[in-house]
């Protein structure tokens, strides 16, 4: 994997760059959708690639479970699994550690999981997450972390941060060890709630570790999101700036742009699709409950500046008629729009940063997307 800077906004912490891995470029800051089963809710990878999308998230652990590491690897790894050409990113299962807390016992030596699906047991150590991942032959590799809550004691959060730096090093190992393609990297990720002398701590000593990209970890776990930004700031001034900056499962737009704004490359978060799911869709001027009723007789589309084709196609009546009416194509149409919206919002900050203007760029956006009504 290769990292290019192609551009740093003068006033701010902004930048512009691409990722190389050996299936395509991938043009940053980027918005990578959650595939968490090997699929992205609703939407075929055909479908995903018109839109705009160049790398999904999928995870570990419960490709793990279903249907196994070792089967997606006997049927050509998980890219041709699932038909991706695109890259592939996946998280360790350190999220489900803090996720499904009430199944799991975590131990210096790793994590013992009870299975959602049928109650069995099963044991990840930060190794078998990497001989997992690498069987799935993902393009970014995650170590293995312990992420936990909000709010969470001094001692607790400083034992999940050594198991992170324990997990890491080994997980570094582990990868040496499998000897992986050039084209793939290996992520290491910041743990230490919001406390500003582990969060540091933890940094500088993954970086010691020399790792292909950085992720903060840890955070939109319940914080405020001023402690977020905190965190995340505090986090990006020991990180170097020629790898890779990801913060890990953060994504309202204005976020997003404040998180840009302080130098993040990467982002991900289920929240586009699940919302989209439910009936409500981001639009450039702000959000839109489509179930509402008030939109029974509305003939515009669901985003007048969109050119997905949703918004080219039907209008928020006709979506809102498919939703009462509990018609699949509903969730389909909604996600298909919530997703093009961000991936149009993450191509116009990338041309603003890389034409000097993001400061303004991030103003009339969010001055839109904030005070507008629907």
């Amino acid at each position: 994997m290769e990292f290019l800077l192609k551009k740093r906004d003068e006033s701010s912490g902004a930048r512009a760059g691409v990722i190389k891995t050996g299936r395509g470029e991938i043009e940053t800051p980027v918005f990578m959708p959650v595939g968490t089963q090997a699929t992205v809710k609703t939407l075929s990878p055909k479908e995903l690639d018109e839109i705009g999308a160049r790398i999904v998230l999928a995870n570990t652990y419960h490709l793990y479970l279903r249907p196994g590491h070792a089967l997606i690897r006997e049927l050509g790894g998980l890219h041709k699994f699932m038909s991706w050409p695109g890259s592939i990113l996946t998280d360790s299962g350190g999220f489900q550690v803090f996720s499904l807390s009430d199944l799991r016992v975590v131990r210096r030596e790793g994590v013992v999981f009870r299975s959602h699906l049928d109650g069995s047991e099963h044991f990840i150590s930060p190794e078998i997450a990497v001989e997992i991942q690498r069987a799935l032959d993902s393009d970014i590799v995650m170590t293995l972390d312990q992420c936990v809550g909000y709010p969470v004691d001094l001692p607790l959060a400083r034992d999940a941060m050594e198991n992170t730096l324990d997990w890491a090093a080994r997980s570094k190992t582990a990868w040496a060890g499998l000897a992986p393609p050039p084209s793939r990297a290996l992520f290491g990720i910041v743990q230490g709630s919001t406390y500003e002398q582990l969060r540091r701590h933890c940094a500088k000593a993954l970086v010691q570790m020399d790792f292909d990209g950085y992720a903060v970890g840890g955070l939109s776990v319940g914080e405020p999101k001023s402690a977020t930004s905190e965190m995340t700031a505090i986090t990006l001034e020991e990180l170097p700036e020629q790898k890779p900056r990801y913060l890990m499962g953060v994504g309202f737009p204005e976020d997003i742009i404040q998180a840009v704004s302080q130098g993040v490359d990467m982002f991900d978060c289920v929240m586009p699709t699940r919302n989209a799911r439910n009936g409500t869709v981001f639009t450039s001027m702000g959000k839109l409950v489509v179930r509402n009723v008030e939109y029974a007789r509305d003939l515009r589309p669901l985003d007048e500046e969109c050119d997905c084709y949703t918004c080219k196609t039907f209008s928020r009546a006709y979506v809102r008629h498919l939703f009462q009416a509990g018609e699949l194509l509903g969730p389909r149409l909604a996600t298909l729009h919530s997703l093009r919206f961000f991936f149009r919002m993450m191509g116009g900050m990338r041309k603003s940063i890389l034409d000097g203007r993001f400061s303004n760029w991030s103003r009339e956006f969010l001055e839109k997307y904030e005070s507008s009504r629907q």
